[in-house]
C-alpha cells in the first residue's frame, strides 16, 4: 500500500473452513444474529459521513477511521472500492499482524458468522460456502496480486455511526477478523488497521447498511493532496454539475466499471477506442494494458516535444521529467501537459487533467501516475486508481445502477 508498490491489489478471494478448535480464542455475539441482516426498507433516515486522510504521494492511500465495538475502539482502514468484504487485523491471536496487539481488533465469544448464515454465502458467491457443517465458522482469505494474503474468518460487531441528521446508528456489520496475514513478497502488508472494501457486492459495507436501512445503497468519495471526505446515502450527491452514466448490467461483475470508452488527448481523438475500464480506490496509481499505455505515453512524449523538461530516472516511478529547477507541485507543470480523457458512450467524459496523472517527487520531479498493468499481471484490465480521482467527487449509485462525477476540490464538508 506504500507509493513504492507498481502493482496493482487486484483480489481474488480464496475462502476455507476454520474450526473453533483451530483457534485460542471463540467470539461472542453482541447482536442477535437475526437482526445482522434483516429485511431490507425503503425509506432511509439520513446519510453517513467519514472524513478521510492520506495521499497518493508519499503516503500511497487513502484512509478512513471507524469505530467498532462497544465500547466503541478506533480503528483505521484503507478504502478500497475494488473488493468485498471489510477486514480489520484481529488479536485471535495474530500472526503477521503489523499493528501491536492494544490497537487490533479484539474478538469477544460468539462473535462468529456461522457457515449457514446467508452472510456467509454471500461472502462465498458464486459459490457455496466450502463448509463441512453448518455450524462451523465462516471463514476468508484475501490474496493480492503483490503477494499479500489475509486469512481469518468473519465475524459480525456494532460499528457506531453518526447519521447527518444527528443520529447515532450502531449497525452490527459482518467483517473479517484477519488473524494470519502473509507477505512473501517485495511489497510489506498495510500499515492501516485493515481494508474498508466497498464493491459492488452484498458483503460490502455500502450493501450492509442499505439493508439495514441505515442509509440508501450509494457510496460517495472525495479526495485530494490532503485527504478528502467519504459518504454513504444520498445526502451528499452535488446538486448541480453531475456527469452520470449507467453501471454494465452483469450480476457477476463486483466491480465499478465503465466502457466501452475512447481515450482523448487535448480534445482529439487517440486513436484508442473500446476500453473498458474498473474504479479501484485500492490501486494507488492508474494501470492501462500495453497497448493502450503505450499510446498514451506517446501522445504525452509529442507533446512535450520542445518544451523545457527532460525524461530522467527516478526511483518513485518508470517514467519522469525534470525542468531546469525542481518542480514543487504539479502546478509548475500543468502548462507542459496535456488533458486526457476517457470518452464514454453518448460523449460522457471523465476529464483527467496534469494533476490527475501527474506527482511531484522528493527529488522535484514530475513523474507518470499511470503504468502499464500488462506488465504486472493485470493483462488487459485497466484500472482507474486514487491518482486519477483526485479532485473529483465519484459517485457509485448502486440504487440506481449508476455511476457519476463532478469536479470540485474535495474539501471536507465538516471539521
Amino acid at each position: 500500500m506504500s507509493v513504492q508498490k507498481l502493482t496493482l491489489m487486484i483480489k481474488v478471494l480464496i475462502f476455507h473452513v476454520v474450526l473453533c478448535s483451530s483457534l485460542h480464542v471463540c467470539f461472542a455475539a453482541i447482536v442477535n444474529r437475526s437482526t445482522l441482516h434483516p429485511t431490507a426498507v425503503n425509506s432511509f433516515g439520513s446519510s453517513v459521513y467519514l472524513p478521510v486522510s492520506g495521499n497518493v504521494y508519499p503516503l500511497g492511500y487513502y484512509y478512513v477511521t471507524a469505530e467498532i465495538g462497544n465500547p466503541p475502539k478506533q480503528f483505521q482502514l484503507d478504502i478500497d472500492t475494488g473488493s468485498d468484504l471489510a477486514w480489520v487485523q484481529c488479536d485471535a491471536p495474530c500472526v503477521g499482524c503489523t499493528l501491536p496487539r492494544d490497537r487490533r481488533y479484539k474478538p469477544e465469544k460468539n462473535n462468529y458468522v456461522l457457515c449457514k448464515e446467508p452472510i456467509c454465502a454471500a461472502v462465498h458467491s458464486p459459490n457455496p460456502p466450502p463448509c463441512k457443517n453448518p455450524t462451523d465458522k465462516c471463514s476468508f482469505q484475501v490474496e493480492y496480486a503483490d503477494q499479500v494474503s489475509v486469512s481469518g474468518v468473519v465475524v459480525s460487531d456494532t460499528f457506531p455511526l453518526r447519521l447527518v441528521n444527528g443520529t447515532i446508528s450502531r449497525p452490527p456489520l459482518a467483517f473479517g477478523c484477519g488473524y494470519g496475514i502473509r507477505s512473501s513478497g517485495t511489497h510489506p502488508p498495510p500499515p492501516t488497521a485493515g481494508v474498508i472494501r466497498l464493491s459492488r457486492s452484498k458483503p460490502s459495507i455500502s450493501a450492509q447498511l442499505s439493508t439495514m436501512g441505515v442509509a440508501e445503497n450509494i457510496l460517495g468519495h472525495c479526495f485530494n493532496d490532503k485527504g478528502g471526505y467519504m459518504f454513504f446515502g444520498a445526502d451528499f450527491i452535488p446538486k448541480s454539475g453531475m456527469t452520470w452514466t449507467p453501471m454494465p448490467q452483469s450480476s457477476s461483475d463486483k466491480h465499478y466499471s465503465l466502457g466501452p470508452a475512447e481515450v482523448l488527448f487535448n480534445g482529439k481523438p487517440t486513436g484508442i477506442k473500446g476500453l473498458h475500464v474498473i474504479f479501484d480506490t485500492g490501486s494507488t496509481y492508474t494501470y492501462l494494458n500495453s497497448r493502450v499505455y503505450g499510446s498514451v505515453l506517446n501522445e504525452i512524449r509529442k507533446d512535450l516535444s520542445g518544451k523545457p523538461v527532460q525524461e530522467v530516472k527516478d526511483r518513485a516511478l518508470p517514467i519522469c521529467w525534470k525542468g531546469s529547477r525542481p518542480f514543487r507541485s504539479v502546478a509548475d507543470v500543468q502548462n507542459y501537459f496535456g488533458t486526457l480523457a476517457l470518452s464514454f458512450i453518448g460523449n460522457i467524459q471523465l476529464q483527467l487533467s496534469p494533476q490527475a496523472y501527474l506527482v511531484i517527487t522528493e527529488q522535484g520531479n514530475v513523474c507518470l501516475g499511470i503504468l502499464n498493468g500488462t506488465e504486472v499481471g493485470l493483462g488487459t484490465v485497466n484500472v482507474i486508481g486514487d491518482i486519477s480521482l483526485q479532485g473529483t467527487v465519484m459517485i457509485y449509485d448502486n440504487a440506481n445502477q449508476r455511476i457519476g462525477w463532478a469536479y470540485e476540490d474535495c474539501t471536507p464538508k465538516f471539521g
